[in-house]
């Protein structure tokens, strides 16, 4: 896969661990320049038992041969949201060719609930309006340009 996606700009939400920065990486290694998203960017600031960092991530996508920026990305704050696609219009000229929408802050909630149904977890509905959060504001700052 090295190569096939040389000049294309991509955005892994949630890429702090697991499968976010699995797919971090390999967009990296296909040549892609990588943005990666989470609220953890160093180690020292989890804020519970789930490891994983921005900066580790980026790491890992930069010694697969990667371009990797890191940001630092609540996505429960709409703003923050809003700010990262700017963010990437303004360094990448509005492109934005591959959206990987991972970011999830329900994993503890779904860890608490041990043998409950995910739709019956605390972190469900948060999944839901992160993800609608992001389409949207792709669709308003990015995709106009086009």
């Amino acid at each position: 896969m090295a190569g096939n996606l040389q000049g294309k700009v991509a955005l892994v939400t949630g890429a702090s661990r697991g499968i976010g920065k699995g797919i971090a990486i390999a967009l990296g290694e296909a040549g892609a320049i990588v943005y990666i998203t989470g609220r953890n960017v160093k180690v020292d600031d989890f804020k519970d038992s789930i490891s994983g960092s921005l900066l580790e991530t980026k790491s890992a996508v930069e010694k697969a041969g990667g371009i990797c920026v890191a940001v630092s990305v609540d996505h429960i704050d709409d703003q923050q949201i809003k700010s990262l696609f700017e963010q990437i219009e303004r360094e990448q000229n509005g492109q934005l060719d591959l959206l990987v929408n991972n970011a999830y802050g329900g994993v503890r909630s779904l860890i608490d609930a041990k043998s409950k149904p995910f739709w019956e977890s605390d972190g469900v509905f948060g999944m839901l309006a992160i993800k609608s959060v992001c389409e949207v504001t792709i669709s308003q700052v990015i995709l106009p340009r086009r």
